[in-house]
């Protein structure tokens, strides 16, 4: 047993917290427990927090568009550039493949120079490639669009978890979550059907030349409007203000501090101090606008440490079993949306269906409904949920509390498969597989926003190189699947391509059991692994 590993109470492994005080009437206690700076954006008014993950909301909505707009253009490219459908979809394969080595390369600069010269560097970016796309001429224009904008795309899928873990207490972050996934959901089903009416008006160049005027105006938000979340604490006249943290004391900190009666109170479940709210020090000077708009924040950390946190997400995956799990659940479910893409591009342009680019882009509709719902109804739910069971448990909160919601919603995501790929095989009315995806799409929701929300919540202190390893894993996992799809479909046949397909969706999602059970065992038995790699990033 690590040395550390001693000093680790089994009753709070990092992830649990008290998340409301029974002696107050049920008060929610804010966790992670802000500092008094009116700086810290945990502090931040509400409207504040909202418009700034608005304005993520709306990258993310336009990284995606960007990365999936291009399959409704599959059909004129083919005619006026005379790319092969083989060609066409391995070049979004590849692009699947930069969308997992993109955030390996560019979230240690959002770690060293902050979140806000990220983001307005990379929609800058892709702005050009947008124009460069309008301008495609040969299959390397094709590949290397593909391929650059997915590098840079990357960011949309890692660095929202830091804003949300920068600027959310616990208890909201399941809702934002949920309602970050219905972004992405808007990018990648609603932009196929405006960039499929475009190409029919305007031609297929145009979808690409409204991409780059959208990321231009993006651009010009980000600048004026976008601030930055990243948050040092620092002393003010010598005095250190106190860090954030649990409002639960810990024995290997808290230990000198307490006696050992109230220390053994703690080990038993009982706070032993009563949750004492934190209030603002407003003699603390505010940012004035110009401040808040810096171009870059400086942390202390070297160019040499930054190096580090490219392959720092690959030691923490094969380290802490919840981070690979989550990671392998979360591509499979991105996989139940990129594979079904990909067929339709493919399938229903063919008989008995010949649909035309529009009618491809209509079929995005069934999952935007369905993520739609399931946003609606699983977004606060989880959030409640998780509320419910933590004043049932006393007032604790544990991160495999959220998974019990995406467990209730497993049998959907296989079903919608089962009816998508069986209808599309025997030809069925439009309708069937239009449904399924409606279907898939809303057990998807909950399961992807499940698998983010525990993560940030259970291991908050690593929660960037956790979702870069996350995000790796994820487009690997629809990188295979993408490539693999039409050998697979030429040997078995799309009917049992899905059902295949389907079943180990099933398998994988069954694994939430595992970790409802198991996984405060997990975070309390590898709490020094998850210490020495938050004490690492600490120090860097």
């Amino acid at each position: 047993m690590s040395p550390h590993s001693q000093n680790i109470d089994p009753a709070w492994p990092p992830g649990t917290v008290r998340l409301e005080d029974l002696s107050a009437g049920s008060e929610v206690i804010l966790e992670p427990k802000p500092s008094k700076d009116p700086n810290d954006p945990l502090n931040w008014p509400r409207w504040r927090k909202h418009l700034n993950f608005g304005l993520v909301s709306y990258y993310v909505i336009m990284v995606m568009a960007l990365v999936n707009v291009a399959t409704v253009t599959w059909g004129p490219l083919n005619l006026e550039l005379g790319f092969s459908y083989a060609l066409l979809n391995d070049s979004y394969a590849a692009g699947c493949g930069s969308l997992a080595i993109g955030g390996i390369f560019l979230i240690p600069f959002a770690l060293k120079f902050g979140r806000r010269p990220i983001y307005v560097l990379s929609t800058a970016i892709q702005c050009g490639i947008s124009i460069w796309s309008a301008r495609m001429q040969n299959v390397a224009d094709l590949m290397l669009v593909n391929i650059l904008s997915c590098i840079v795309g990357a960011l949309s899928e890692v660095m929202v978890q830091m804003t949300v873990a920068d600027i959310y207490f616990v208890h909201e972050r399941g809702l934002m979550n949920t309602i970050y996934y219905w972004f992405m959901t808007v990018g990648t089903s609603l932009a196929p059907l405006a960039g499929g009416f475009i190409t029919l008006s305007q031609g297929w160049r145009w979808v690409w030349w409204w991409m780059a005027i959208l990321f231009g105006v993006g651009l010009m938000v980000f600048v004026f409007f976008y601030e930055e979340t990243m948050f040092a604490i620092e002393p003010i006249d010598g005095v250190p203000i106190p860090d954030r943290g649990s409002s639960k004391p810990t024995p290997d900190k808290d230990a000198e501090a307490l006696g050992h009666d109230e220390l053994d109170m703690t080990k038993s479940g009982h706070d032993p101090v009563p949750y004492e709210p934190v209030e603002v020090d407003y003699s603390i000077p505010k940012k004035t606008y110009l401040q808040k708009l810096s171009l870059w924040s400086n942390s202390p950390m070297s160019f040499g440490q930054l190096a580090k946190h490219s392959y720092r997400p690959f030691l923490i995956m094969f380290s802490i079993p919840a981070v690979l799990f989550m990671a392998i659940e979360y591509g499979v479910m991105t996989a139940c949306t990129t594979v079904p893409v990909t067929t339709l591009s493919t399938v229903m342009t063919l008989p008995p269906y010949n649909f035309g680019s529009a009618q491809i882009g209509l079929m995005g509709i069934p999952p935007f409904v369905g993520t739609c719902l399931a946003t609606i109804f699983c977004g606060p739910l989880s959030d409640s949920i998780a509320l419910y069971l933590a004043k049932r448990n006393g007032g604790i909160y544990e991160p495999e509390m959220r998974l019990w919601l995406c467990l209730a919603f497993t049998p959907l995501v296989p079903a919608g498969l089962f009816m998508f790929g069986i209808g599309l095989n025997n030809g069925s009315h439009w309708l069937l597989p239009a449904f399924g995806l409606g279907v898939s799409a809303f057990g998807v929701v909950p399961a992807s926003s499940a698998a983010l929300t525990y993560l940030t919540d259970a291991y908050t202190d690593i929660i960037a190189d956790s979702v870069v390893a996350l995000t790796f894993v994820r487009n690997v996992i629809s990188t295979v699947f993408v490539f693999a799809l039409q050998p697979w479909v030429d040997r078995v046949g799309l009917n049992w391509f899905y059902i295949t397909f389907g079943l180990i969706t099933m398998v994988i999602m069954m694994g939430n059991l595992g970790f409802i059970y198991f996984g405060k065992g997990f975070r309390a038995n590898l709490a020094h692994k998850y210490r020495h790699f938050g004490a690492q990033l600490s120090t860097l």
